[in-house]
């Protein structure tokens, strides 16, 4: 089977989390996010100090450090799914000249509906299995099937919250969106519906 380079785009609450790890699965690749890889090369010597230095410093890591592990989490893989990266125009410029992508998704889903996914989301305090109040309810509400710990809403899933979350993303990613539109490799999937639903869709983006 031919190794995927798979760019997987889209607002939070879009669930390209979800999809991914299913991509990963259903091909035998890499699920490669920002965050994962800044975390398994927080010692990783660059121009500009290592991702650690400004990790533990609680700030945000600057694009260069970011650009080059990512890159290097790239290079180290036969086939991926890229789920969290590029999160601006430089970066999305960086990713093109140092990789070719096989297909590039948005994943589109109405605003109203992110924040109906994000503010419904509920997560165990103990164990931190997620739920949501509509999609995936625990057994007894408000208890954790695998731990029996606590469910909470987060801080960062409350209504304000997200809706500012959802403008960031607009003003920060939305170009990035419109970068790869404009080089006519953008495939747009409907992210609403099952999961199922939306992998089929997915599938057949992959596959054709």
């Amino acid at each position: 089977m031919a190794d995927h380079r798979i760019l997987l785009l889209g607002p939070p609450g879009a669930g390209k989390g979800t999809q991914a790890k299913r991509l990963t699965a259903e091909y035998d690749l890499d699920h490669i996010t920002t965050g994962d890889a800044l975390r398994q090369n927080k010692d990783m010597e660059t121009e500009y100090g290592t991702p650690g230095e400004y990790m533990d410093a609680g700030e945000l890591v600057p694009d260069p450090v970011v650009n080059e592990i990512v890159v290097a989490a790239l290079e180290e893989a036969d086939g991926f799914v890229l789920d969290g990266y590029p999160r601006n125009l430089d970066q999305a410029e960086f990713l093109s000249e140092e990789t070719d992508l096989d297909h590039v998704v948005f994943l589109d889903v109405p605003e109203q509906e992110l924040v109906d996914r994000l503010t419904g989301r509920r997560v165990c305090d103990d164990c931190g299995a997620n739920y949501h109040v509509e999609f995936d309810r625990p057994e007894e509400e408000g208890v954790c099937d695998e731990c029996g710990g606590e469910l909470i809403q987060r801080e960062d899933d409350t209504e304000d919250t997200v809706r500012e979350r959802l403008r960031v993303y607009r003003e920060n990613t939305e170009p990035v969106v419109e970068h790869y539109r404009d080089e006519g490799v953008l495939v747009e999937v409907s992210g609403e519906g099952t999961p199922d639903e939306v992998f089929g869709r997915l599938r057949d983006v992959v596959e054709n």
